[in-house]
């Protein structure tokens, strides 16, 4: 919210300077996310008002309360400045049958005259950003920017029956909103209707159907305080935000309302001076209760981190008016009925943390004395690991579910509703994924892996299953090895198979900071096997594949294969191609592969034809 700086001047006269408050407000109360000096020489604050506080900050009364507390400074209450207006008796009615709506006041006003606010009402507004529409008008938003509390004003000759009657709507019913919008109720939303049923406002807007024009001579003043849950979740479903839902959503104290009225009153009475009242009427079903709130002294001390003494927090107390009791470092408070934040002895301490100032916390290590519990799972899975890691093998993981088990999943996300019953994922007839697809998934993917091939790989995979009860399993392949199978065993199993005597190396790391993209796209590996003479070093083949490879050659030529027969040896080759901007085709690397096929049956690149295979 906007806040001019002259207007918290009214109430704060020994503020310091604009400059010098808003550091103070970001440190204290709240964040001041810009300042903008205006050509009158006002400055105006933009302030992020936190829900917790909005009840009461989202005011220039309430944080010139909150500054004056603050800085122990005096506050100007205007109250005794209103001319309070002579009332007549009245016929107005008001009803409330829902308990979304926890007090209504309303009075009539006779004889009034719509037209131009004065000067200093048009300022205010403008200062903050509001546009001045006419007096009547503005002097209820001129209310709510000053001590926080919306309110309606209707043309009373306009409200059938002289009565307001605040329900819940039965769902059948629309309204056309301020500025034409029309919008159907729903079920259970909170309705202001007139005498006939009629809808003419709302909690979130008013209604044009009761709307002042330049003729209106008689008004209805109402204020309201509804639940701020209805609110919001009429504001939501209607599409409608305003200033006066963002207060009701955010809660307001109904004590509020008999200050806003009379303000209320008093300035339309300034506005026009032969104005007739009547008298208010207030419905209030449920008071709002007095709270206690209990505290200890080392019990602030101990959540803020901070020593503090009794005799600070007597002084924060007597600076921002609370009632208390204290007796051997207990204080009991009785909140103020707008302090809706304060409800447990951590908001207290925020209280008092927050105007001591959280610079004054140090950030001191607190002493804990706690002995973590070894967790013995972990431990088996972590040697289990570090092991295979010592014998050359590299981890890998698969997918948790599979397409056959014997634990169905009740709501799966995929085609595959059951939990892996072992981690090879590979039965008798059907193959659901798992470990040994990964493998064999590898063995294509070896190029990238800078494997040259299958039999140099070792991987293994720790893991849940459940068969059907949840065991964790381990398994394990190794390409070195003559039997070319995957072995799976129970973590426990294999955990006893460990030599007792082994012990993780440590492992230091000298890497360097360098990181480059790979590509998101597919690549394509070739082989290519050259007959040529025996006395041809494999490098030169390499070189004039190389050269002739094109840069979308990622990784190769590598070479995985040899053999010599009759003074002839043969270099098989493995290229790898991608491109980082687009799918590689078929075409692209055969036009590449023929290229390099060419260069070397050429007689002109090495003085007799070589071979390819």
């Amino acid at each position: 919210m906007k806040y001019s700086y002259n207007w918290l001047k009214w109430y704060i006269p020994d503020a310091p300077s604009a400059e010098k408050l808003a550091d103070i407000i970001t440190y204290h109360v709240a964040e001041v996310e810009s300042v903008e000096k205006r050509e009158d020489g006002d400055s105006v604050f933009d302030i992020k008002i936190l829900p917790n506080r909005a009840h009461d900050l989202l005011s220039h009364q309430g944080v010139a309360r909150e500054l004056a507390s603050l800085l122990n400074i005096s506050y100007v209450d205007p109250t005794p400045k209103y001319k309070i207006p002579e009332s007549e008796p009245t016929k107005l009615e008001v009803e409330i049958n829902t308990d979304k709506c926890r007090r209504d006041a309303a009075r009539i006003v006779r004889n009034i005259k719509v037209g131009p606010s004065p000067d200093w009402v048009v300022k205010h507004l403008e200062s903050i950003g509001q546009r001045s529409i006419n007096n009547m008008v503005d002097v209820t938003n001129i209310i709510m920017f000053d001590c926080g509390q919306p309110s309606h004003v209707f043309d009373m000759d306009k409200v059938k029956g002289s009565k307001l009657d605040i329900s819940a709507s039965a769902g059948d019913e629309k309204i056309t909103f301020l500025g034409g919008i029309e919008k159907n109720f729903e079920k259970d939303m909170v309705v202001i209707y007139d005498g006939e049923k009629n809808p003419i406002g709302t909690g979130v807007k008013g209604g044009t159907l009761a709307e002042l024009d330049d003729g209106t001579k008689n008004i209805i003043l109402q204020i309201d305080n509804f639940g701020p849950v209805s609110v919001r979740r009429m504001g939501q479903k209607l599409n409608v935000f305003t200033e006066g839902r963002k207060r009701f959503e955010n809660d307001l104290s109904p004590e509020l309302i008999p200050y806003a009225m009379r303000e209320l009153s008093a300035l339309i009475l300034e506005m026009c001076p032969d104005a007739i009242f009547e008298d208010i009427v207030d419905v209030y079903p449920k008071k709002q209760e007095e709270q206690k709130l209990s505290f200890r002294v080392d019990k602030i001390s101990k959540i803020l981190g901070l020593v503090v003494s009794a005799k600070e927090i007597k002084d924060i107390l007597k600076r921002y008016n609370f009632q208390y009791t204290e007796k051997d470092g207990k204080f009991e408070i009785a909140v103020p009925p707008m302090r809706l934040d304060l409800v447990v002895e951590e908001d207290m301490a925020e209280e008092i943390g927050r105007v001591l100032g959280y610079d004054k916390v140090k950030g001191n290590m607190p002493k804990i004395d706690f002995k973590p519990k070894v967790n013995e799972e972990h431990q088996k899975i972590e040697r289990t690991r570090q092991y295979l890691l010592s014998q050359g093998f590299s981890e890998i993981m698969t997918y948790t579910f599979h397409e056959k088990g014997q634990i169905e999943v009740v709501a799966s996300a995929s085609d595959k509703k059951f939990l892996r019953e072992s981690l090879r994922g590979l039965d008798k007839d059907f193959l659901v994924g798992g470990f040994e697809y990964a493998v064999g998934l590898n063995s294509t993917l070896l190029p990238l892996l800078g494997i040259k091939n299958y039999f140099e790989l070792k991987v293994f995979e720790i893991g849940k299953v459940w068969c059907p009860n949840e065991e964790m399993h381990v398994v394990y392949f190794d390409g070195t090895s003559k039997n070319m199978e995957a072995k799976e065993s129970i973590l426990n199993d294999f955990y006893k198979t460990i030599p007792s005597n082994f012990s993780p190396e440590p492992r230091s790391y000298n890497l360097e900071t360098k990181f480059k993209m790979w590509s998101l796209f597919p690549f394509i590996a070739r082989d290519i096997a050259v007959w040529v003479p025996a006395r041809i070093e494999s490098s030169k083949v390499q070189k004039i594949i190389k050269e002739n490879a094109s840069e979308l050659l990622i990784k190769g030529p590598d070479l995985f294969d040899e053999f010599k027969k009759n003074g002839q040896i043969s270099y098989a080759f493995r290229l790898v191609f991608q491109s980082f901007n687009r799918t590689l085709t078929d075409t692209e690397v055969n036009e590449i592969m023929t290229k390099i096929i060419n260069k070397i049956k050429d007689k002109k690149t090495n003085g007799i034809a070589w071979q390819v295979r």
